[in-house]
């Protein structure tokens, strides 16, 4: 009995610690920056349900006034199936006119852990668009206003350069999750990290990661180094028993995910737009190789044409402390 009363006591007061107003005031943005005139324009391109992560990103992009989301773009495997995952994600959060594109459809790699939310849903569309075929339709009609948050292989990405690599130059940067620069899988925030690897997003589809690490476009990295953000026991079991629509829809895809920590790899991306002090960048030259490494070249050179000039910004670390008491709130917002 005193150690039910104990884990309740540290549930409750973690709920109290997420919703502290000196502590909600310190993750925002700084008070002497002037607010956005108007929301930022964003595009997702997502795959969806295979990993539990791009779940929350989307639920943190729905619950960001921030932003302004044109569309959710569906890329790698089964792409149509993700496409259903997100028209019955949209519509039981209340976003139902939200458009949502296919993806060029690849052979399925790994295990889509959420098909049956997706499946099982009255919510799907008869139609929808072509993603590569949207993206370029809303860059000519917004040039310069659109940024895309790409958060799965790039396959969707590198079809849109090749089909119009002038019109894809027009967005007004990309923000990735990927890439492993100095840490891999399996860092832990103490001990020594484990060395780069090649991380999944890049893997995928490396010749596409390497026609948009080359495209021009003002590009932001969250890779491997500052993402394995872990939302423990405490943090799950607060986020939910909040019992809203959004809280409810993603207590039934982490169950259907099958796991039990998760790591929130991509909402990074979401949270960097909205708050850039989560993870702070700094420029370098990034090379994807043949085996799908993100190599950073020596450098950077000064000269916009030198071949080591800088073509990325990029997160070496962020504070998961912050991080959490940017994301938590705002998930369990009624």
């Amino acid at each position: 009995m005193f150690r039910l009363k104990v884990i309740l006591a540290c549930t409750l007061g973690s709920a109290i610690l997420f919703f502290d107003p000196a502590s909600s005031a310190q993750s925002s943005p700084n008070p002497g920056v002037p607010e956005r005139a108007s929301p930022e324009k964003v595009i997702i391109d997502t795959d969806i349900g295979d990993d539990i992560d791009d779940a929350f990103a989307v639920a943190l992009a729905l619950r960001s006034p921030e932003l302004q989301i044109l569309g959710i773009t569906t890329t790698f495997g089964d792409t149509e199936t993700r496409a259903k995952l997100l028209d019955r994600f949209l519509a039981e959060v209340g976003r139902p006119d939200t458009p949502v594109a296919a993806g060029i459809p690849t052979p399925p790699k790994g295990t889509f852990t959420q098909r049956r939310y997706a499946e099982n849903s009255h919510f799907a569309k008869p139609s929808r668009s072509d993603a590569v075929a949207f993206l370029l339709d809303q860059i000519r009609h917004y040039p310069g206003q659109i940024t895309l948050l790409a958060i799965g292989p790039l396959a969707n990405v590198g079809a849109a350069i090749d089909k119009d690599p002038a019109t894809f130059r027009k967005l007004k940067r990309v923000i990735m999750m990927g890439g492993s620069i100095k840490r891999g899988y399996g860092d832990f925030g103490f001990g020594p990290p484990p060395p780069p690897e090649p991380e999944w997003n890049i893997l995928n589809d490396i010749p596409s990661a390497q026609k948009l690490f080359a495209a021009g476009v003002p590009l932001f990295v969250m890779p491997l180094d500052a993402t394995q953000l872990k939302l423990d026991e405490v943090k799950r079991a607060f986020l939910f028993s909040q019992g809203t629509p959004l809280t409810d829809a993603l207590t039934i895809l982490y169950h259907q995910w099958g796991q039990q920590t998760p790591t929130l790899f991509d909402p990074m991306t979401i949270a960097f737009l909205v708050n850039p002090a989560l993870c702070p960048v700094q420029p370098m030259h990034i090379r994807v190789d043949d085996k799908g490494f993100t190599r950073p070249d020596p450098g950077p050179s000064n000269a916009a044409n030198a071949p080591n000039a800088p073509n990325a910004q990029v997160c070496l670390d962020s504070n998961p402390d912050a991080f959490f008491r940017f994301l938590l709130p705002r998930l369990a917002a009624p």
